[in-house]
């Protein structure tokens, strides 16, 4: 069967997960494990290529236009073993030239000159774990740096005239203030990355403050911390591209752009997960690797956990539970390249958004608008299945 004439292979990405880090923290519910004995660092490299050679059968003839080494914490990897891997990653696979590779790293594990390193190593993005400036709240989250070190990884990485770099700052933490929040904010825009992640924490099932629920701020004061935080960074200069990103005009996260505009993407690393378009059918694919770091380094089994295929059905809801973070306006045209479905499909469901003035038809393209994007789940839930 050939690939149906209006589905467009999107571009291409690739996660690399390392799931160590020195402890868990109590609102992690990502794949992490605590580093307990020294970490099997060559053996998890080598396993990573041999997971990635597995996967090009399905991206033949494709190129990678960003790298996201995300975890657990990346960064306690050596220079050395992140020099491997994207050394072992480009043998296998076409890079873009101006490929984008992130890494993300905690800042208590990044000693001076070791974003060098990486650097020398074909990093050119870090994405830097700070949370709070603030002690005491970074001693709630069971972060493992204190403020001092978070402002040394933020120079430490400025100084190398890298394209970008991002700052990760939460707030509404544990009891956290107004005054708090703003403060960690500013402290945040003080050190000028280029791009910043900043959202809301939220208690999640399956971790330490999911079984034991810490007070959060009122909501009222959750609020007032959101949108007087938005006019900071606004009148900063960055600009909301996504829910929880703000980048200055021009660092944006391409990864994380890929993603959202539901781009393909191979995942590589214990339960990393990819999404890959099939050139020969338009089928679109979701992939999960094995979860725990035994299982994946077992030499007898195979990386890949699961393998399925989205059914047409379910793709208008995956397209805009992911198109619809976003701040841009959204192409009719990419729907149709990017799921290989006929506007008239949801044309009722997009009608009704629109009577709900979650929705805007401009022509060629749709927008959230600010209700929309206050109530996102509510405009989502009208594209599930029925």
């Amino acid at each position: 069967m050939a690939m149906p004439s209006a589905l467009q292979l999107p571009p291409l990405a690739l996660y690399v997960h390392i799931p160590w880090c020195v402890q868990k923290c109590p609102y992690c519910d990502f794949n992490s494990h605590a580093q307990k004995q020294a970490i099997p660092e060559a053996e998890y490299v080598a396993a990573l290529l041999d997971d990635l050679s597995a996967d090009l059968a399905f991206v033949a003839g494709r190129s990678l236009r960003s790298i996201f080494i995300g975890g657990g914490t990346p960064s306690l990897f050596s220079t050395q073993a992140i020099d491997q891997l994207l050394t072992g990653i480009r043998e296998r696979i076409p890079c873009d030239d101006d490929i984008e590779i992130t890494l993300e790293a905690n800042p208590g594990t990044v000693e001076a000159g070791r974003f060098a390193g990486y650097q020398s190593a074909g990093v050119n993005r870090f994405s830097i774990g700070v949370q709070s400036f603030n002690p005491l709240q970074l001693q709630k989250l069971g972060r493992i740096h204190d403020p001092a070190q978070a402002v040394a990884a933020a120079q430490q990485a400025s100084a190398l005239k890298l394209p970008s770099f991002n700052l990760d700052l939460m707030h509404g933490l544990p009891d956290q203030t107004l005054t708090q929040a703003l403060d960690d904010l500013r402290q945040a825009i003080a050190l000028a990355p280029p791009h910043l992640s900043w959202y809301q924490l939220t208690i999640e099932p399956n971790t330490a403050f999911g079984a034991r629920p810490p007070r959060l701020p009122e909501d009222d004061t959750l609020w007032e911390i959101q949108e007087r935080g938005h006019e900071l960074l606004v009148a900063a200069g960055y600009r909301q591209y996504e829910i929880s990103a703000y980048a200055k005009p021009g660092f944006e996260c391409q990864h994380n752009l890929n993603y959202w505009r539901f781009g393909d993407y191979l995942g590589i690393g214990c339960g990393a997960h990819g999404k890959l378009t099939d050139p020969h059918t338009g089928a679109i694919h979701r992939t999960v690797k094995i979860k725990h770091p035994k299982g994946y380094l077992d030499p007898a089994r195979p990386y890949l956990d699961q393998r399925w295929h989205v059914h047409p059905d379910e793709l208008p809801f995956e397209y805009f539970m992911n198109r619809f973070r976003l701040f841009e306006s959204c192409p009719k045209q990419e729907f149709i390249d990017r799921t290989g479905l006929p506007l008239t499909q949801i044309a009722t469901r997009m009608q009704a958004a629109i009577q709900k003035e979650l929705l805007t038809d401009d022509g060629d393209v749709w927008r959230v608008t600010e209700l929309g994007h206050r109530y996102l789940n509510v405009l989502l839930e009208g594209f599930m299945e029925p």
